[in-house]
């Protein structure tokens, strides 16, 4: 198992650990089991935790929209309720760079706080 990312359901909420440096088959692989585990399990609430992620370069960041767009166009409107988990403000803004493309109301940004996070996520839509 890759040490930098750790992907598994918790209670109802997938939970996507990212660690170091992120790479193109980390972001990747990352999508491809978040994607997995929404289909096998129908939880639409995912928690990104990039707490101990080092900033991603500006590439990963246009990945991460083109990884999106694609899913979209493959198998239709995705209704993921994101929340994403950051230490700073240069990860914050790249993550509204990266999943901003689907509105406000898909994905919010927390500064260090994974209650806050988890709250939002588990509010009635």
């Amino acid at each position: 198992m890759n040490q930098q990312l750790w992907v598994e359901p918790v209670g109802e909420i997938v939970l996507a650990r990212l660690r170091g440096r992120c790479d193109e088959e980390i972001l990747k692989e990352c999508q491809h089991r978040i994607f997995e585990l929404v289909k096998d399990t129908s939880q639409v609430k995912v928690l990104y935790d990039a707490l101990e992620m080092e900033d991603p370069t500006v590439d990963m960041v246009l990945l991460q929209q083109k990884m999106d767009s694609e899913a979209w166009e493959q198998i239709g409107p995705i209704p993921l309720r994101r929340a994403v988990l950051v230490p700073n403000t240069r990860i914050a803004y790249l993550a509204r760079i990266a999943f901003g493309q689907f509105g406000e109301g898909a994905y919010r940004v927390f500064y260090n706080d994974m209650a806050q996070a988890i709250l939002w996520l588990e509010e009635k839509i």
